[in-house]
């Protein structure tokens, strides 16, 4: 007779949560993202003991913190120091779909790939196929970056793309990145002057010099 394994209790706690799943709020830092828990929603799941790896399949959907990410599947794995690793699989029709919110400002970084990796240990997250980055201010998209492969690290806030070969398209025969970058506005420079009407009058004579 099989031996069956119960999963191990960070599973059952996703089950748990699963019935009361709710999306985070913008006021959650995203350095604060790291240490919440994992929510996952799916149509199915399967648990490997020999892996120690979930898979879930169907509409997935995960939360954790302000971070949003959705799947067709994902595998899902845990080291005995809590850390999380996440494989999100999409398509090229169908990407997978990663948002988080920028620490202490109102900007999301949302991102998109045919699999996406998450790794709460390094706060990396690396998109590959059809890879695109953006960055919202507000609601307003305010860059864009697309090539194969992009790496996001949310600590640092430093992300990479790579292109080559295999982000050629019809669009982009060369495969190069491309990205759009909007300039973001000085605050601190002071509008200029307003003219006082007081000072402006027609001129009468072509020949009439400004006084």
């Amino acid at each position: 007779m099989p031996t069956h394994h119960l999963p191990p209790p960070w599973i059952r706690s996703l089950f748990a949560t699963m019935a009361g799943l709710v999306l985070a709020g913008a006021a959650h830092a995203e350095l604060a993202d790291k240490d919440k828990p994992m929510n996952i929603e799916a149509d199915a799941l399967r648990y490997e003991d020999t892996r120690q790896t979930s898979v879930f399949t169907g509409n997935v959907l995960i939360t954790k913190g302000t971070i949003v990410m959705r799947g067709s599947k994902m595998d899902v794995r845990q080291d005995p120091q809590g850390n999380q690793f996440g494989v999100v699989t999409g398509t090229a029709a169908a990407p997978g779909f990663f948002r988080q919110k920028r620490e202490g400002l109102d900007e999301w970084i949302e991102g998109e790939g045919e699999r996406i990796e998450y790794d709460s240990k390094a706060q990396t997250v690396v998109f590959t196929g059809s890879a695109v980055l953006r960055r919202y201010r507000g609601t307003q998209l305010n860059d864009e970056s697309v090539g194969n492969q992009i790496t996001y690290n949310s600590l640092t806030e430093v992300f990479t793309v790579k292109g080559g070969p295999a982000n050629r398209t019809a669009a982009n025969p060369s495969g190069r990145v491309r990205a759009m970058l909007t300039p973001i506005p000085d605050a601190a420079s002071p509008a200029p002057a307003p003219t006082d009407p007081a000072k402006l009058r027609p001129s009468t004579d072509l020949n009439e010099k400004q006084k």
